[in-house]
């Protein structure tokens, strides 16, 4: 397992060493794993480049915290109560509203992109942060994860929260949530990933540039230049700026990850 953790820390550990890595260096061949001859130019670069566009760096940046941190909040909210509604009530039609979010976990992302489109523009939501935010709280996988874990809560537990005069929010935000902590914490890893990372909203619902997020501004980087060499200095600490609040964010949740579905019990 320790040879495994450190396979999987090395492509970590090479962004964060071509981030500083000089120009003669990034172009190499066989190119270093280890940086030599450490610099801060490329983050000068980064900033140069970002003094002389219209958009400041940090207008990218704020957009894309704050969406991201909006669709963790509400991503997450909207799986948990869907998972509880199918986990522990019975209603009409339940099994085929699961199956159909099972089904959803079948489609890649460009399959939907042009019904998204549609429904994102026929909602006047083009150019707005809800623009960003809309297309991702449907997570399939977040609703399937937390509804498995949901299953195995007992249901006299909650009947006999019931009896003693608590509601059906009660019931879910001081039981069920906290019992569910594990999956709630992993949706909202996943959900975080898929937020920061998304250039699609960027790309296909924003027309003005300061509504465009990080993600996006890093792929025009090197795009439209006269050669393959410029501002790939700027292009490797962009992409070290993507890595590190991913893994801030699992770091910051690792502990509840850690806690599996077949060990976290119920207190």
């Amino acid at each position: 397992m320790v040879l495994f953790a450190i396979l999987m820390l090395l492509p970590i550990l090479y962004i964060f060493n071509h981030a500083f890595k000089p120009y003669h260096e990034l172009f190499v061949y066989p190119p270093n794993f280890l940086v030599r001859e450490p610099t801060v130019q490329n983050f000068i670069e980064l900033l140069w480049v970002t003094s002389n566009s219209i958009i400041p760096l940090s207008r990218y940046l704020f957009n894309s915290i704050s969406i991201s941190l909006a669709t963790v909040v509400l991503t997450t909210a909207a799986s948990a109560l869907c998972a509880y509604a199918l986990a522990k009530h019975v209603f009409p039609g339940r099994a085929f509203v699961f199956s159909t979010i099972v089904l959803m976990l079948m489609f890649a992302p460009e399959v939907v992109q042009i019904p998204r489109y549609l429904v994102v523009s026929g909602l006047g939501l083009m150019n707005t942060y809800w623009g960003h935010i809309l297309p991702m709280l449907a997570l399939p996988v977040g609703v399937f994860l937390l509804k498995q874990f949901m299953e195995q809560i007992p249901d006299a537990l909650l009947e006999s929260v019931r009896l003693d005069g608590a509601n059906e929010f009660v019931v879910f935000l001081r039981i069920v949530v906290p019992i569910c902590m594990p999956a709630v914490a992993t949706v909202a890893i996943l959900a975080f990933q898929s937020s920061w990372s998304n250039m699609e909203t960027s790309t296909f619902f924003m027309q003005d540039d300061e509504m465009k997020t990080f993600p996006f501004f890093l792929s025009t980087l090197t795009n439209n230049l006269a050669n393959n060499v410029a501002r790939q200095g700027a292009a490797a600490v962009a992409a070290l700026i993507i890595l590190v609040p991913n893994l801030i964010f699992f770091v910051v949740l690792q502990g509840k990850v850690i806690d599996t579905m077949a060990h976290s019990g119920i207190k």
